[in-house]
């Protein structure tokens, strides 16, 4: 192939994937955000009726939004799953600053698609606190826990991995005083709406630090733990993509 024609692939192969993230995401959010509202609005102050509400339909919209865009992009929809797959070789970190802004601009979109659809404004500052120590480490555990499933199904049991991360997430939401948001394009976007969902802007910056430092933990831990298979050298499509079940391990 010459020169022209493999960056012409590329760059097809490029927009592909960050179309994907885009529209992952964005569903994604909206999933969240729109599933808080309802809940909230249908529960008559029933807290645990509209968390219930929200996390079943944020888990099942996350396993299919991974079989839908999981063969194209490798369903990341999260910048530290980016970042985690290509410091182990399953990702090109060309492909990164793409996946990112795709990841962060999606969000933002899901997040407007959701106010709008409920009749609230396109953007606005959520005042939901979410503040102290406590949150901090629940992040920190519910990132490390999300990448321990994505590299412990992707490694061993592939096909799995959309099931296994879309239930881990929801009961995440459950056994984490912060309800699991594990991901800094989710936790930016989520403060732009003031609704059961949102996050104060103030409280953003130690959600994303706790979900990194989560993350990379996960990452180390998990290296040595479950090795990542040998790679070719040109690999650009993460493991998370969903296999048929002849790949389970």
């Amino acid at each position: 192939m010459s020169r022209g024609r493999e960056e012409a692939a590329y760059g097809d192969d490029l927009g592909r994937k960050t179309v994907a993230e885009f529209l992952g995401t964005a569903f994604l959010l909206a999933a969240v955000v729109g599933s808080g509202i309802m809940g909230e609005r249908l529960a008559d102050r029933n807290v645990a009726i509209a968390l219930l509400a929200n996390s079943i339909a944020t888990g099942a919209a996350l396993s299919v939004l991974i079989l839908t865009f999981g063969t194209v992009s490798g369903a990341h929809f999260n910048p530290v799953v980016t970042l985690a797959e290509a410091s182990q070789g399953g990702t090109a970190w060309r492909l990164v600053p793409a996946y990112l802004i795709a990841q962060l601009t999606g969000a933002m979109v899901g997040v407007a698609a959701a106010n709008v659809m409920f009749g609230e404004p396109m953007f606005f500052v959520s005042h939901h606190a979410r503040a102290g120590i406590a949150q901090m480490f629940s992040e920190f555990v519910a990132t490390f826990g999300l990448m321990a499933v994505i590299f412990g199904c992707s490694r061993r049991r592939t096909s799995a991995v959309p099931y296994a991360v879309g239930a881990y997430i929801a009961a995440a939401y459950w056994f984490t005083a912060s309800t699991s948001f594990a991901n800094p394009a989710v936790t930016i976007a989520r403060s732009a709406s003031d609704t059961f969902a949102g996050i104060r802007p103030a409280d953003v910056p130690g959600f994303i630090v706790a979900q990194l430092v989560g993350a990379a933990a996960a990452t180390a831990l998990f290296a040595w733990l479950i090795p990542a298979p040998r790679r070719a050298a040109s690999s650009e499509v993460s493991s998370l993509a969903p296999a048929t079940a002849a790949d389970d391990g």
